[in-house]
């Protein structure tokens, strides 16, 4: 039970290098550093690792071409050794179906080959940025570029649907599409369509008729079970999550998911309700086709895709203005600024996570087995409606930029009441990350209960790690270990009255780690002192990790504070069991109050951009 509670710490992300135990983090890069060095020896220059998701890691590097100066940008995908073999095998698959396609924006295959039990597979790589990374940099994306975007998927889509294109005479679903699976070079404006490893055969076509072309073939495939690969829940439609047949409309979903996202500045297709496609200044054909798309109604959808690909001459003929319209964010709560001092990876703590769930019995879900829905679903969104998925994804997105602080969000009958301290260490992503923020209020502002949600956000670079050998040791910090704090710039003269405290939110019902007595006294000494941050302990059977965030905003207490922060962990010994448990402390009570809404009112295009 432990483990599976554990597992809920961390959203929807990959765990920072910095997060890993001492020996998991060498296994890492030494793994990485081998693939690199097998890579160079091939005669691959500039390698360099450039993701990794729930299947494998992805490399990239430059092949020199004997017969000229030309250099080819190549990428290699690794599977994951640690996985079942029949989830490794998907890299074959994935070769196979990828190889056989032939569209300029999509990569080409170039090998596969098996070393030993270590798959890989070899293509062009795709010039640009992904569309997830170009979001995270610049906000919601123009309307001109999204309608770009929206033309040149439905284009590839077109290519994919053609059965007569591919050697096995059916539709080709990619099952996966994304705005990091779509690479922007911006010097062209042309995207490509990347990662295959969820594509497959469709089995149904649009109209859902079986795709299979002779009796033979309809007798004995088996029209019972879906071949699709689930994909990621953030994106897929409906159809694809519980398990359907696979067919064009996944890639349909997908497509409208993506379009969505990029439109809104989110990173999931779960935020429609509160924030429609008809709010974000899209021109009207597009804004409503979406809405349609992305409906709760099985018919709507298919209705809304159809219209889609019969319009598409209409949507090649709305008028848009030459520049991109610049997107304005006006932050709903404050955002501080600061310039960048040391290298941060922000890692977002949520806590009392369960009472946004509608439902803790079993869901259809809970038997698939699948690293996707691991990853993402299992642990962490199952039984949330849709408003608090998107709430949990927008939240998780704050993880993207270099940030410190918290935000507690307090819901009652009457609206929404906000406490925060963000302080953003990027002055060129204060336009993205607002519109981040601001997503978060107007999606808990759609979010109808009575309860309370804490989120700290610290850098994982300044965790402290301290490892025992078994489970009947003592953790011991090491003697030159220290909890880090900061000095605020100028000295802040305590308002009693104001002060927001460790301890007056209640205890939290999902933390885990009961701390001794003489721990919390230490802690409550500290929370006496007028500072700002988090501190959250994290105890693994061998592996205790103290991840803070701490300003000291009463310069005159500095050496009291170093000597609480010190106390603490020569207090470590004590503590005893397994779990996690984390306190916030914001510099002062300046409560922000917001209204319920239902969804945002329509904002479209205009009709005449040149005007």
């Amino acid at each position: 039970m432990t483990n599976k509670k554990l597992q809920h710490f961390y959203i929807a992300q990959e765990q920072s290098i910095y997060l890993l135990s001492h020996k998991d983090a060498t296994k890492l890069k030494q793994w990485v550093d081998l693939c690199q060095q097998q890579l160079k020896q091939l005669g691959f220059e500039d390698v360099a690792l450039l993701g990794k998701g729930a299947y494998g890691f992805v490399f990239s590097a430059i092949k020199h071409k004997s017969s000229s100066a030309v250099q080819l940008p190549v990428v290699f995908k690794f599977s994951r050794i640690n996985l079942p073999q029949h989830v490794q095998d998907r890299l074959a698959e994935e070769a196979e179906i990828q190889g056989q396609l032939s569209h300029p924006q999509i990569p080409e295959v170039i090998d596969y080959q098996k070393i030993k039990r270590q798959s890989i597979l070899q293509m062009t790589r795709a010039p640009g940025i992904d569309l997830e990374q170009l979001s995270l940099q610049v906000g919601p994306l123009a309307p001109e570029l999204v309608v770009s975007i929206a033309l040149q998927l439905a284009d590839i889509l077109l290519y994919l649907r053609q059965a007569n294109n591919h050697r096995q005479l059916k539709p080709i679903v990619h099952g996966d599409i994304k705005p990091s699976n779509l690479v922007f070079d911006k010097s062209t404006s042309k995207v490509q369509l990347i990662d295959w490893g969820s594509s497959v055969s469709a089995q149904l076509d649009c109209d859902k008729q079986s795709t299979s072309t002779n009796v033979m073939d309809l007798m004995s495939s088996d029209l019972q079970h879906s071949n699709a690969r689930l994909g990621d829940v953030y994106f897929i439609g409906p159809e694809q999550l519980n398990g359907g047949l696979s067919s064009p409309r996944f890639d349909e979903q997908g497509l409208a998911a993506t379009l969505y996202a990029l439109a809104s500045g989110q990173s999931c297709r779960y935020g429609v309700k509160v924030i429609p496609p008809n709010a974000l200044g899209l021109p009207k054909l597009l804004a409503q086709v979406l809405t349609g798309m992305l409906s709760d109604d099985e018919k709507l959808r298919a209705q809304a895709g159809d219209y889609f690909f019969n319009h598409l001459t209409y949507l090649k003929q709305v008028v848009l203005a030459d520049k991109p319209t610049k997107f304005n964010a006006i932050a709903k709560i404050p955002v501080w600024i600061k310039p960048q001092s040391e290298q941060i990876d922000t890692v977002v703590y949520g806590s009392r996570k369960s009472f946004l769930r509608e439902q803790t019995g079993q869901d259809s879900l809970a038997n698939i087995d699948d690293a996707q829905l691991d990853k993402y679903y299992k642990n962490y969104l199952m039984g949330m409606g849709d408003n608090e998925k998107a709430f949990i994804a927008a939240l998780s997105r704050l993880g993207n930029f270099p940030v410190v602080g918290g935000i507690a969000i307090r819901w009652a009958k009457e609206g929404v009441y906000i406490d925060s301290n963000l302080t953003l260490f990027d002055e060129a992503l204060k336009t993205s990350f607002t519109s981040a923020v601001n997503n978060i209020i107007y999606l808990a502002q759609g979010i109808f209960r009575v309860g309370m949600f804490k989120s700290c956000l610290f850098n994982a670079r300044n965790t402290l790690h301290v490892e025992r050998s078994n489970e009947n040791q003592p953790f011991i910090a090491d003697e030159a270990q220290e909890i880090p704090f900061e000095v605020s710039d100028v000295p802040d003269v305590d308002d009693i009255t104001r002060l927001h405290s460790y301890f007056e939110d209640g205890k939290d019902p999902d933390e885990y780690l009961h701390l001794p007595d003489e721990l919390m006294s230490v802690l409550a000494e500290l929370n006496l002192i007028h500072h700002t941050g988090c501190i959250i302990f994290e105890v693994l059977p061998k592996h205790l990790k103290i991840h803070s965030y701490l300003m000291l905003l009463n310069h005159e207490k500095e050496t009291e504070f170093t000597d609480c922060l010190a106390k603490v962990l020569a207090l470590l010994p004590t503590i005893d069991g397994v779990g996690i448990s984390g306190f916030m402390k914001l510099p002062y009570k300046d409560t922000r109050f917001f209204e319920h809404i239902s969804s945002m009112p329509d904002k479209f295009y205009p009709k005449n951009p040149k005007l």
